[in-house]
């Protein structure tokens, strides 16, 4: 089996096909074991391993690289992956390597000569590491040197996929270190108040922290050096806590940066309150390529009530809290100290699968014509940020990604001629003196017609109705909308007119000859019931909605 994965790996080697020249072979991506302490992640799943084998690229995994994240060789086996005895043979015969750590000197020395490299690097702080890739003369693509601030590069993120997983499971290491339920709880034997966690920093590890904190029904508060993260906190079910000093803690691609002293010493003010106040303290400020900022001091440590919680997830950096020990959990002062480095592989499964699909997404964006065979183009703002080395030369770190031209801006239509009238309890303009003289004309016209052809009965209930509509218009169309609805305020000058009309027939105008009879009284009664109706519920509506907006 050695035999065919060695002759698989040689992209370089001729085949003799009857044409002139031979096509080249498809690339073979290894995963080795990962050595690291304590590390228990693999690089590639079994599910992904299919999706790569349809790109056209053959998968070698070292035996056991899956073990730790409960996947056994025969996982990979079924799903067409070939299984490597030792790391040497699986270095040695692949043309790409997918790592989660960064490789260690030993692992180096078995890369083989100008061979490609993706994974977790750090450049910045790995001077020396880089001296040796480009001595191999190998293609290092740096899985987090990925410009995070590229919309597309958004699916290769692992930085944001392992540091979610790392988030849920500090809430869960805190959980187990803690000695009371997170949610508040009413119980016969008594009231168990809900737990108080405050979170140091919402970048995504934060902000998985607080969506985990307050789902367990903690009472969650978070802080950030950038403002704009909090309306974020705050869709989670979170607080968000302001530091009492104004300044943008924003430094680009997606991390906080240094902030000034004056901004510092407000924060460990704030701080500080919160460590007496809260139960859990749950930290995640980090800066790219430097220590992790020290956010809990001793004496807050002190000030913290006993059995309260610290989870340091800056520990693998030093640490934010002055007290923690990098990869142990300690009490001090009463209080429990979370500094594990691996809060990561603590999730094995589920960060592998991440991870894995990370670099398959990275795979695709390679191998876009899916014949297996891998093209590192420079060209591309995301795979140029991404490599770190190539072809032996160190092309970190890349140019800032290009920032496309934006479009010419169109020129601003002409702002449409504004519509003459007046809106619902304005007072209008005045009418122009030839029209006023045209619309009483008409309406002169129009009254002598009907005055010289109606019977006198219809005469009175006429007058009855203009005068209503009159007073229907002027007085309850000129309240303010702010009282009630415009809507309201027309049904209510019908209402209005209706009502009017029924109290002139059921009391008829003095010097009537007859009162209408039984029939028209009743009908004329009901309306004013249903008007009445109509007008007081309009009222009482009106009023629940504005009570409702109010709230």
């Amino acid at each position: 089996m050695q035999a065919d994965i060695a002759t698989a790996a040689q992209p370089g080697q001729s085949v003799e096909s009857g044409s002139p020249e031979s096509a080249k072979l498809a690339q073979s991506i290894g995963v080795p074991c990962e050595i690291f302490p304590g590390e228990k992640r693999v690089a590639t799943v079994p599910e992904v391993v299919a999706k790569l084998i349809k790109l056209g690229f053959t998968v070698a995994v070292q035996s056991g690289a899956g073990a730790a994240a409960n996947i056994s060789d025969a996982d990979y086996q079924a799903v067409g992956a070939s299984i490597v005895a030792d790391a040497a043979t699986l270095w040695a015969t692949s043309d790409i390597v997918f790592k989660v750590r960064p490789p260690t000197t030993d692992e180096v020395g078995l890369l083989r000569d100008g061979g490609t490299l993706i994974g977790f690097i750090w450049p910045a702080q790995n001077p020396e590491l880089m001296q040796q890739l480009t001595a191999k003369k190998a293609t290092v693509l740096a899985i987090d040197a990925l410009p995070r601030t590229l919309s597309r590069a958004q699916k290769m993120d692992a930085l944001t996929s392992q540091a979610g997983v790392a988030g849920y499971r500090a809430v869960v290491e805190a959980a187990n270190a803690f000695g009371r339920f997170f949610n508040g709880q009413i119980t016969a034997a008594g009231k168990v108040p809900p737990a108080k966690v405050f979170i140091a920093g919402a970048g995504v590890a934060g902000l998985a922290a607080i969506g985990t904190a307050a789902g367990l029904g903690a009472i969650v508060r978070a802080n950030d050096t950038r403002a704009e993260v909090a309306d974020q906190v705050v869709s989670l079910g979170g607080e968000f806590v302001k530091v009492d000093y104004e300044e943008e803690g924003s430094g680009g691609g997606g991390y906080a940066k240094v902030m000034s002293e004056g901004f510092q010493q407000a924060q460990r003010k704030m701080y500080a309150k919160q460590a007496k106040e809260v139960d859990i303290i749950i930290t995640t400020a980090l800066i790219p390529g430097k220590p992790a900022p020290k956010l809990i001091t001793a004496e807050m440590v002190r000030s913290m009530k006993p059995g309260s919680v610290i989870v340091d997830m800056a520990a693998e950096q030093g640490g934010n809290c002055e007290l923690t020990e990098p990869g142990q959990s300690v009490v001090k002062h009463g209080v429990t100290i979370v500094g594990y480095t691996d809060l990561v592989s603590r999730l094995a499964m589920q960060s592998s699968t991440l991870y894995a699909t990370n670099l398959f997404r990275l795979s695709e964006e390679l191998c876009k014509t899916k014949d297996g065979i891998i093209d590192v183009n420079m060209e591309d703002d995301a795979i140029r940020g991404l490599t770190v080395t190539k072809d032996g030369s160190i092309t970190w770190p890349a140019p800032a990604p290009k920032v496309a031209a934006a479009p010419p801006a169109a020129k601003p239509a002409a702002a449409p001629a504004a519509k003459k009238g007046h809106g619902h309890g304005e007072p209008s303009a005045p009418m122009a003196g030839s029209k006023l003289a045209i619309v009483f004309g008409v309406a002169a016209a129009l009254f002598w017609l009907i005055g010289a052809n109606a019977p006198k009965e219809f005469m009175s209930h006429f007058t009855v109705f203009v005068l209503a509509c009159f007073v229907g218009y002027m007085v309850v169309w000129n309240v303010k909308p702010a009282l009630h609805t415009p809507l309201m305020s027309v049904t209510n000058a019908i209402s209005s007119i209706i009502a009017i009309g029924a109290l002139v027939q059921i009391s008829p105008i003095a010097g009537a000859l007859e009162r209408p009879n039984s029939l028209i009284t009743w009908v004329a009664a009901a309306g004013i019931v249903l008007t009445a109706i109509n007008m007081f519920g309009g009222f009482a509506v009106t009023q629940r909605m504005l009570a409702m907006f109010r709230k």
